[in-house]
């Protein structure tokens, strides 16, 4: 079954869902054909993966939102405040309170403003704040 797993798997998932469904309505499977070992590997996925997309979303928030701060007389502003806005909006939706122990918000704003721009329009960036000014629980706020 591994060998399906590595080399089709979509096919696996689906055959797997088939197998534990047939078993949760009390019908005989052959346990043999349940990969156990990567269907606990996939389950444990879906998490990590849901948290890495909240994750994105919010060095996204931030990013907008710096460049609001490092160009503020840009003509971009009106759009980076809207993105900003939407991937707010967007984390917010996806945000589950277990993810809150497992986000390192200090490494997603560093991130954020390693992924600035070194200049705008020409312009280099106004000073931005080294370290954080906004809470997790700031950035989820709904305005």
């Amino acid at each position: 079954m591994s060998d399906l797993y590595d080399t089709d798997i979509l096919l696996w998932s689906e055959q797997q869902a088939g197998l534990l469904r047939r078993r949760a309505l009390g019908m005989l499977t052959n346990d043999t054909e349940l990969d156990w070992t990567n269907i606990a590997e996939e389950i444990e996925s879906v998490g990590s993966e849901q948290r890495h997309a909240v994750e994105s979303l919010l060095i996204q928030a931030l990013r907008h939102w710096l460049k609001t701060l490092a160009w503020p007389h840009s003509g971009e502003v009106p759009h980076w405040q809207a993105e900003e806005r939407l991937f707010r909006s967007l984390a917010r939706r996806r945000f589950v309170p277990s993810m809150r122990q497992r986000i390192d918000f200090d490494r997603l704003y560093r991130d954020a403003l390693r992924s600035l721009p070194d200049t705008i329009d020409g312009q280099p960036p106004l000073p931005v704040p080294v370290d954080c000014p906004v809470t997790l629980d700031g950035l989820l706020a709904d305005d």
